[in-house]
């Protein structure tokens, strides 16, 4: 892998590796872009098949955090972090202390937070050797649990989706399929019914789907059988590219709005929805309710203070849906384009003020 060639493609600020003998510790701290802040972003740990994926991995989810961020509208850039080990076996409480040194020594241009492999216990541990983390446990005075936070997110931005399509935001009446009843999408249930919304729910996990049954009145389905049924909005809350071609065809929703990461398993098939006129509502942009979240713990968590921003995901997906008609592209590209606005337009603000500060100081100089 041409490491600096990939950096440069994808303009990439910073790539670190971090190293501990002692406690095993291999981890690779990508910072993509800090133009509108610190890079925000997980730490992920994972048994990859080679040093070389884990690059790519840690890379490309740092990316892809600049634009979530930007999206969300935090003054925060893009990070990531990848853990090499099984995140089952092979943690210590060495390694996370030498990771949490790792990132004092960044000196505040990288903070992380819990993800894939990690836990809020780890996060405390970190918290034991840098303040530059969020997602610790409410004790140190963080936000705890990011479920209902990124779920009352999703349930604004369907919100948003829904009125895109039929001209009325309200979910009552409507027929949502809902494919995963995890954490987050079992307090988006809770949103949804409360509005009146008709629930059809699937996942492997048996129980999970009974208690959605139960509280919610929900009908359930095989996994398989969720793609078929009639609904008004499909929501995919568990596994990434359940949008692909064979789903597509057998889709009856009109409008698509989850919290599952990574939903179009390839680009084109954002665009295949766009031609079929199905209101996708990107991912990145609809489920950022949890980073921003944790985000607000950098200024002395507020509750409050939190949800007031996270309801503005509703207008975060009013705008996406407004660029995508204004340049006649899909969803997807337009919420890209949509963050990428943002950190030109920050940067150009920036450059002004340095030509200004360089225009002021020949004068002196004179």
């Amino acid at each position: 892998m041409e490491i600096f060639k990939y950096m440069e493609t994808y303009d990439y600020e910073e790539l670190h590796f971090c190293q501990d003998k002692q406690s095993g510790l291999k981890a690779i701290i990508a910072i993509h872009d800090t133009t509108l802040g610190p890079a925000l972003g997980g730490t992920r740990m994972w048994t990859y098949k080679s040093e070389e994926a884990a690059i790519e991995d840690a890379l490309r989810l740092a990316k892809g955090m600049t634009y979530k961020n930007a999206a969300a509208g935090l003054n925060l850039g893009g990070g990531k972090t990848v853990i090499i080990g099984d995140p089952k076996t092979d943690k210590n409480e060495e390694m996370f202390r030498a990771f949490g040194r790792f990132i004092q020594g960044l000196n505040g241009r990288y903070i992380t937070a819990e993800d894939v492999g990690t836990t809020v216990e780890d996060m405390d541990i970190i918290y034991e050797e840098t303040e530059f983390v969020t997602g610790i446990s409410p004790a140190f005075g963080s936000s705890g649990n990011p479920s209902p936070a990124t779920a009352y997110g999703v349930y604004r931005g369907m919100k948003a989706a829904v009125k895109e399509y039929f001209g009325d935001e309200s979910l009552e009446g409507k027929t949502v399929a809902v494919q995963g009843v995890g954490n987050v999408a079992f307090h988006l249930c809770r949103y949804l019914h409360e509005e009146g919304a008709s629930l059809i729910v699937t996942d492997i996990n048996q129980q999970a789907v009974k208690n959605a049954v139960e509280q919610f009145g929900a009908k359930a389905v095989d996994p398989n059988d969720i793609y078929d049924v009639e609904c008004d909005v499909y929501s995919p809350c568990a596994l990434g590219a359940t949008i692909n071609d064979e789903t597509i065809p057998r889709l009856k929703a009109k409008v698509i709005a989850g919290s599952a990461n990574n939903q179009l398993k390839e680009n084109r098939h954002g665009d295949l929805l766009y031609e079929l006129g199905v209101v996708y509502t990107p991912d990145y942009v609809i489920n950022a309710g949890g980073v921003i979240n944790v985000a607000d713990e950098l200024y002395g968590y507020n509750h409050e203070r939190a949800m007031k921003k996270i309801e503005q995901i509703y207008d975060n997906v009013r705008k996406v849906f407004e660029i995508s008609k204004r340049d006649h592209i899909p969803t997807y590209l337009a919420a890209d384009r949509m963050a990428e606005e943002r950190i030109k337009r920050v940067q150009q603000s920036r450059s002004s003020f340095l030509l200004n500060e360089k225009h002021i100081l020949s004068r002196r100089i004179k």
